[in-house]
């Protein structure tokens, strides 16, 4: 920074293990992502290649090669995973990670039902090779998951070998950890929080009033995913309480 400004949170340095930034990349342009890298590339830590975006993306390989050489790590959206994975193609889905030098990989299963036992061990055969990020929680919004169930399949999931495991939200914000209407389920995420150490858990939060609970609730270097490319710069703010939302949250905490 040009400017010092004091009583600002200690941010996490890259290559971070927590404090992470995810973002979702809908299927930007090749020059939009040059542009999004260009301004907000030392606040991304992994970029995520939303759905089966990838599936039509017509110069994929140019795209994957500028996160590259920015030093940002990609991954195919769960859902790709799951579309391989319902129809039988788990060999053909490893062979596209080698094809395309992938280093992450997402294991979800919030399309579809795969048994327990079988996620973790494509988590487990995964890990072998790949930093593997995991998703908990279903995308359908009727399938309400207790805290104990969450905590157990995340547990079974870290156990297995996931370097994260990631807290269901889409991206709209307004499932799995949430309400309908983006709130927060704060008890359900205040007892994950109590039993899963924070650093080892991608919260899925999307709009910015969920960017500022988790930051209150866990601190400026909680891990936040599905985040927009125009909003990284924004969420940094709120991470050091440059915005009104949390303005006054780090004054006489930090040094």
């Amino acid at each position: 920074m040009n400017i010092r400004l004091l009583q600002l949170p200690e941010r996490t340095a890259k290559p971070r293990q927590y404090g992470l930034t995810m973002v979702m990349d809908k299927g930007l342009s090749i020059r939009e992502a040059e542009d999004m890298l260009s301004a907000s590339a030392d606040y991304i830590d992994v970029v995520k290649l939303g759905w089966a975006t990838s599936y039509f993306f017509p110069r994929l390989r140019e795209k994957l090669a500028v996160y590259k050489e920015a030093g940002i790590p990609t991954y195919f959206g769960g859902t790709f995973f799951e579309a391989f994975i319902v129809r039988g193609q788990f060999d053909d889905y490893m062979r596209l990670l080698e094809e395309y030098d992938m280093e992450y990989v997402e294991v979800s299963d919030g399309s579809i039902e795969i048994p327990h036992d079988e996620k973790c061990a494509y988590i487990q055969r995964l890990a072998q090779s790949y930093r593997v990020l995991s998703e908990v929680g279903s995308k359908d919004a009727e399938k309400i998951l207790a805290p104990y169930q969450w905590i157990e399949l995340m547990q079974a999931e870290l156990g297995a070998g996931a370097w994260k495991v990631i807290g269901e939200a889409r991206e709209s914000g307004n499932v799995g950890l949430f309400r309908e209407t983006g709130e927060v389920r704060q008890g359900l995420v205040k007892e994950i929080i109590h039993s899963i150490p924070a650093e080892r858990i991608i919260w899925e939060a999307p709009q910015k009033s969920q960017q500022v609970w988790f930051i209150k609730q866990v601190g400026a270097n909680v891990n936040l995913g599905n985040i927009a490319p125009n909003e990284v710069i924004p969420l940094e703010t709120i991470r050091h309480g440059l915005r009104g939302d949390t303005f006054d949250w780090f004054l006489h905490k930090s040094k």
